[in-house]
């Protein structure tokens, strides 16, 4: 029997909604592309944190549980960009995978954020995806080229098999590179938040580092943004990694969360921050 290592009651929120993201028609592992280079090996000014036992995959949750240092009070706000590869037809019909409003106010209230970029949502939306990694505001990272599951069981998602899980992250690399994105981070976003050691051993050589979260904001398929609002801020601690989605029609309230959250945490003292600044200080790095 496989064991899981996911934080249950974390992804507990989160599950339904992907569930309710995942892709209609039959499950089939994506194909490879023809020629997927590896993702460019991060500079020295890049942090990653170092391999886990055995050389696995390192996984983030979150940062430095501290304030009153040099680094205050910091949190990280990442969004999801999901576009699974068979939701296709879904986008051709009208359905919006995107949400410029959304990354219109982080720019506007000067939030730094990271997003977490499926290959299949850059090659829908290659002109916003462009746009998104050459501001400096943000930073591109990795959720896989598919949005399909790395294990089984995954709340319904399709699954990759293990001998293509690291051509599926490769193949986001070339998508975020066709796209135009300059320079996507050496960071992974599992799918649904569900990995296993199969999965972290696969990963281990594409020299990725894992990022998972701590707060979830419970804004899939959510409409009520108060309620968002509540959980996001009841959950955030100093170092904490909070997961939203990027995606207008799963998760249709998000920027009217951004906008009710940022003046708050602000004026609690905390201070956003990209999951690069999260990892360099839980390294001692800046």
């Amino acid at each position: 029997m496989i064991t899981f290592v996911r934080r249950a009651a974390a992804l507990c929120a989160l599950g339904a909604a992907l569930a309710a993201c995942g892709t209609t028609g039959a499950e089939q592992t994506p194909r490879p592309a023809p020629s997927a280079p590896a993702p460019s090996p991060p500079s020295a000014r890049t942090p990653t944190l170092a391999p886990g036992p055995g050389g696995l995959t390192p996984v983030f949750e979150h940062g430095p549980r501290t304030e009153g240092t040099k680094d205050g009070k910091l949190v990280a706000l990442t969004f999801d960009a999901d576009m699974t590869a068979d939701q296709g037809p879904r986008a051709a019909s009208g359905e919006r995978f995107d949400n410029p409003r959304l990354i219109a106010t982080l720019r506007k209230l000067k939030v730094p954020a990271t997003v977490f970029m499926t290959g299949r949502w850059a090659e829908e939306y290659p002109d916003e995806a462009r746009s998104i990694g050459r501001d400096p505001r943000f930073e591109i990272a990795n959720h896989s080229y598919s949005h399909y599951a790395y294990t089984d069981d995954c709340y319904g998602l399709p699954t990759v098999s293990e001998d293509r899980m690291r051509t599926d992250l490769e193949r986001a690399y070339t998508a975020f590179e066709k796209a135009g994105v300059p320079n996507p981070m050496p960071y992974f976003r599992f799918p649904g938040g569900c990995y296993d050691k199969a999965a972290l051993r696969e990963l281990s050589a594409t020299g990725v580092t894992a990022v998972q979260w701590d707060v979830v904001s419970g804004d899939a398929f959510a409409t009520d943004a108060d309620a968002v609002t509540r959980q996001v801020l009841d959950g955030v601690r100093p170092g904490s990694v909070v997961v939203m989605h990027c995606t207008r029609s799963a998760a249709p309230v998000t920027e009217e969360v951004v906008r009710a959250v940022v003046p708050e945490l602000r004026r609690q003292g905390y201070r956003f921050v990209k999951v690069s600044e999260l990892i360099g200080a839980a390294n001692g790095r800046r």
